[in-house]
């Protein structure tokens, strides 16, 4: 038993291999297939990621109504305030407006 060899399905390559011409023209028109193939995927896919892109920038252009009606819900924005002015340690940004007098025409304030 030990002395039986199993039959080789493949004999091992003793010689070199030549190729004939028609086998290596067979070859590279299979890679100039396979190459071909692979560009025009690709072509393909940023083609359609460039229509999708498109389609997503023409929907965001649109005018939604929903963002009206939120924008009227809204309440307005308090301005922003500097709290170090609030509470007193630095002059603040904008100027408080100043009273008016209530009469110009008497320079003394006499009734």
């Amino acid at each position: 038993m030990v002395d039986q060899v199993p039959p080789r399905s493949v004999e091992p390559v003793t010689t070199p291999q030549h190729y004939t011409a028609r086998e290596l023209r067979t070859q590279s028109v299979h890679r100039l297939q396979v190459g071909l193939f692979g560009l025009c995927a690709m072509l393909l896919l940023v083609g359609l990621a460039n229509v999708i892109l498109d389609r997503a920038q023409l929907s965001e252009a649109k005018d939604d109504p929903t963002e009206e009606v939120i924008a009227v819900d809204e309440e307005p924005k308090k301005p922003a305030s500097d709290p170090l002015a609030d509470i007193g340690v630095a002059p603040s940004a904008d100027p408080i407006p100043e009273l008016e007098p209530e009469s110009q025409d008497d320079p003394l304030g006499a009734e």
